[in-house]
This record gives structure tokens, C-alpha cells and sequence, in this order.
């Protein structure tokens, strides 16, 4: 127990400590994660959401923007503390390990209950609800969130044992994801393919309704298990445009609003009516090649590609106000895998370079593609246009995409580029196992289509040889190496989480995993300043 649980004690450097802090030029006054006064019961909290979710269903959810809204409705079995260094009860109180690291038993807490929907009305959750949950993403989940677990047994009425079929030293971590929230059997099935539309849990907030692309109102859940929310409910409003959410933030139409860029970040920052809040999230931004079909499926074009792509006017022209730095590796900088070290090996622009190595794998004239974007990503995708046709005479088409379209254009791996963002937590498994492991293909992460057996090995090896972060951490760069030879796709930026909100919120914190905590196990419980 203690030594797996040193291996998820994880450090984000960028952080320094708290999860959240006001960006260095915000002004004085009442911060976004500081109190003022006494908490206030009452209020609805609105809150901007910058892409529209698809579905609420753990197991069929793939962007941050479906888990944003997920974590004020259901919960997992645990949590990570609030600066993402260890992991702690939710649901579940206490468990331990077995000496073979392959049995996982979990205490459960005996004061759930769901909220009611069209199919129950409020029950007591047991470790039946817990099994069937996980049981559940095992089997369906489009994300592949429970690899390695081959069953899940009641042991108790409020217990449970997990069992895998190798160790996996990211368990726990891999258990604090959305996609394995403890969710009502009557309610999946009752509804179906429409229980996506319908979640229910064992939240701070329930589903009160949800208009599709336009918003969703939550209620506060009064039978919730933890602390009582100060709140009375939150509205999610899906507004796209960044220009309109910061318009909508200083209209007063939302108190918070999520994914502030360019020059907004000015704007909000300027204003004495709001704060600008921001950290070094683990969140990056990558550009992908198509490895299985069309010219990229050469390893001297993706190289080709890469030389001729200016990264550091790419980053800075898009986030001309801040907000991102440039990105070398696969992993955010805030990971305890990550080693500056491998930097070394990822290509350097050299156009002229480029062009030979295009000619030698046989396009001296260029060729044409398709580049598939969402709207907010349009500035990359523009840039990098621009740099292809100038550099190598390659014409990219860019398909400007709503999320589901998206999501599932790239996950069957029909984009033969494509440019994307993957948050998640510190351990490298979140980043490496589900972006390039072949047990991901088909999936969003892998959809480009990467297949090397040696990294397989070793991304298995990270998880299953041994429960020390360092040796784990080797393992991985050993992957790493192989990976940047390889050239699958481009790093471009590493972002950061930042909200603009106005400062009669109080309590409320940016995180490094661009997760909304609202009220949440690990202590945190927004309330609004009358």
C-alpha cells in the first residue's frame, strides 16, 4: 500500500503548491481561490463553458467539456486532493492492496443515495452500483478507462474487490476519472442510448434540464453525502465564441468564465470588476499525422512535416497574449515523467531540410490534405496552412468541425491530420498509455493510428513491473525516446487553465487538469458574495 501509494504521490513543479493562483499581473482584491467573509447560502452560478458536451454518459464521454459538467453530478470511487498530489476518499472511504498488486478491496461509504430520476427514486448506492459501474466502463467504455480489470466482486454490502489482470501502478489515478463514475442501473438501462442526456448520480447537483447547445441547469442535490452546498444551483452555458464569453462575463450574463485567451486575457485582466485566474495546467496541444494512410503514413514525411514547421512562431502567434509556452514532449511539463533531456531529440526547423526529405520519400511537388480543427483551434490550424504551402508546397484543406464530428472523424482514424488537446492528470500513463499504446487504436487518443510493439512493451512494463515513480518514470523515457524517433505527430503548446470570474464568486479555483470544482470531496464549495 505505501509503496503504490508513493508512486501516486505526484508533483506538479509549475504548480508550486496550491492548485490555483491568480495569474502574476492580476490585481488586488478578492481572489478567485481565497474566501472573503463568511460562505453565503443561496444563488444560481453561471458559468460559461467555451464547447458544446455531446453526451453526460461516463463511458461514452471523450473532451474535458463533457467532464466539466459530469463531476457536479456523479462521483468516483476516490479523488485527487486539490493540488493533485496524492489521491483520496470520494465514495469510497479506505482500501487496501493485495500483496500480488492485483486485488483492489474498497470500503464504501453506507450514507449514498442517488438522485432520484425517471427510473428510481432516490436509493441507498451499495457496492452493486459500484461493480456494475465499473463493470460497465470495462466492457463499453469508447475510451478504453478500465484496461487490465477483469472483474469486479461484491464483498460486502459496502464493499468491493478489483481485480486486474497485471498490476497497474495507475489504478487508483485511472479511478478518479469521470469515465468510471458510480452511476443507477434502472437509470442506464431505463434510458438507454438517451441516458447520455440524462445523468444521474451521486453528486452536489442534479440534472435539472438541459437545453442541447445552448445550456444546462443543475439543482442542488439536498440528499448529497458530503458538505452541504452553498449554492442553490449552477448554469452551464455553452457559449464557443471566446469573444463572446468574455462579453458575457462583463455583461454579467456569467460569473465565470473558462478557456480565456488572447487578448481577453487583457481585457478581463483590466477590468476591477473581475479576476483573471491562471496556472500551468497539464494540458497540451499537438498536431497529428495520420500513421496508417495517405503520405504521412511515411515516416519521411511526418519528419518532412515536422521541419518545415516553425513550433515557436506557430506558439506565439496564436497566444500573442500569453497563455501557453512551447511544448517538446508528449507530456505536459508538469508531469513527474517528464525529462527536458529528450528535447534534444525532437526535430528543428530546417525547411530546406525538409523539402530533401520530402522529395526523398517522393512528393518533390508537395501534395494536398485535410486538416481537421474545432473552431477555437482555427488559429493553429491557419498558421501551420501557411507554413506548409511556403515550406513544402503542401496544400492543407482545413475542416473546421463541432466536437461529435470531430471526435469521431479522428477516433476512426479518417483525418489525415488533425489538431487536438489532451488534459488529464501527472502520471505519464494518462498521456502516453491512451495516445499512443495500440490498445488505444480506434480510440480518440490513438486515433492517428500509432503501432510500435516495442512501445506497447514498454508502456505495459510502466505499470505492471513496478509501483516506484522513478523506475516508472524511466520506463517511460525509454518509451519517449523511441516515440520522438518515430515522428507521430507534432507537439505545439503546453497551456495553461485559466478562468475569468467575477469576484463576487468566492472559493471557486482554476486546476491543472481543467476540471470544474464547484463543491467537491477535496474541500472545495463555491458561493456567491451578495
Amino acid at each position: 500500500m505505501f509503496l503504490v501509494g508513493i508512486s501516486l504521490l505526484l508533483v506538479l513543479a509549475a504548480c508550486s503548491g496550491k492548485s490555483s493562483t491568480p495569474s502574476s499581473d492580476s490585481k488586488d482584491g478578492d481572489k478567485g481561490g481565497e474566501n472573503s467573509g463568511e460562505p453565503q447560502d443561496g444563488g444560481t452560478l453561471q458559468i460559461g463553458l467555451s464547447a458544446n458536451p455531446q453526451t453526460l454518459d461516463p463511458v461514452k464521454y471523450t473532451g474535458v467539456y463533457e467532464s466539466q459538467v459530469m463531476r457536479s453530478v456523479a462521483d468516483t470511487l476516490v479523488v485527487y486532493s486539490k493540488d493533485l498530489s496524492e489521491i483520496t476518499p470520494s465514495l469510497a472511504t479506505d482500501w487496501q492492496i493485495s500483496d500480488d498488486l492485483l486485488v483492489y478491496t474498497f470500503q464504501l461509504r453506507d450514507d449514498v443515495f442517488f438522485q432520484p430520476g425517471e427510473y428510481q427514486d432516490g436509493r441507498q448506492m451499495t457496492a452493486e452500483d459500484v461493480k456494475y459501474s465499473l463493470e460497465r466502463s470495462v466492457n463499453e467504455s469508447v475510451m478504453n478507462r478500465l484496461n487490465g480489470v477483469t472483474k469486479v466482486d461484491v464483498s460486502g454490502e459496502f464493499e468491493v474487490q478489483v481485480h486486474l489482470e497485471t498490476p497497474n501502478a495507475a489504478l487508483l489515478a485511472v479511478l478518479t476519472d469521470a469515465g468510471n463514475s458510480i452511476v443507477p442501473k434502472e437509470e442506464v438501462e431505463g434510458w438507454g442510448d438517451e441516458f447520455g442526456a440524462h445523468l444521474v448520480g451521486t453528486g452536489p447537483f442534479a440534472i435539472k434540464d438541459w437545453k442541447k447547445d445552448q445550456q444546462i441547469d443543475l439543482v442542488r442535490n439536498d440528499k448529497y453525502w458530503g458538505g452541504k452546498p452553498h449554492l442553490d444551483g449552477v448554469r452551464m452555458k455553452v457559449i464557443a465564441d471566446p469573444n463572446m464569453m468574455t462579453n458575457a462575463l462583463r455583461s454579467g450574463d456569467i460569473d465565470v468564465a473558462l478557456d480565456v485567451k488572447g487578448q481577453n486575457r487583457e481585457l478581463i485582466n483590466k477590468d476591477e470588476n473581475f479576476e483573471l485566474l491562471t496556472i500551468q495546467a497539464l494540458s497540451i496541444t499537438y498536431l497529428d499525422l495520420n500513421n496508417k494512410v495517405g503520405p504521412t503514413a511515411d515516416v519521411k514525411v511526418r519528419e518532412a512535416i515536422y521541419k518545415a514547421t516553425n513550433v515557436d512562431e506557430l506558439v506565439s502567434g496564436v497566444n500573442q497574449w500569453g497563455g501557453a509556452v512551447r511544448s517538446y514532449l508528449p507530456l505536459p511539463t508538469g508531469s513527474w515523467g517528464y525529462d527536458e533531456e529528450l528535447e534534444k531529440l525532437v526535430p528543428t526547423y530546417e525547411p530546406e531540410k525538409a523539402k530533401e526529405l520530402l522529395a526523398e520519400a517522393g512528393y518533390p511537388d508537395g501534395f494536398k490534405t485535410e486538416i481537421y480543427v474545432g473552431a477555437a483551434r482555427v488559429p493553429y490550424a491557419t498558421i501551420f496552412q501557411n507554413q506548409m504551402k511556403e515550406n513544402l508546397n503542401i496544400d492543407v484543406e482545413i475542416k473546421v468541425v463541432e466536437w461529435g464530428t470531430y471526435s469521431d472523424t479522428v477516433s476512426k482514424g479518417n483525418a489525415p491530420m488533425s489538431i487536438g488537446g489532451w488534459s488529464w492528470y501527472p502520471d505519464p500513463y494518462f498521456f502516453l498509455y491512451q495516445l499512443f499504446h495500440t490498445d488505444q487504436l480506434s480510440a480518440l487518443g490513438n486515433g492517428k493510428g500509432y503501432d510500435n510493439p516495442e512501445v506497447d512493451k514498454l508502456l505495459d512494463r510502466a505499470l505492471s513491473e513496478t509501483a516506484d515513480q522513478d523506475e516508472r518514470a524511466a520506463i517511460y523515457q525509454e518509451a519517449l525516446r523511441i516515440i520522438l524517433k518515430d515522428v507521430p505527430r507534432i507537439e505545439i503548446d503546453v497551456q495553461e487553465a485559466t478562468a475569468g470570474i467575477s469576484k463576487k464568486v468566492q472559493g471557486y479555483e482554476v486546476s491543472a487538469d481543467n476540471s470544474i470544482q464547484i463543491v467537491h470531496p477535496n474541500g472545495a464549495n463555491v458561493w456567491i458574495k451578495k
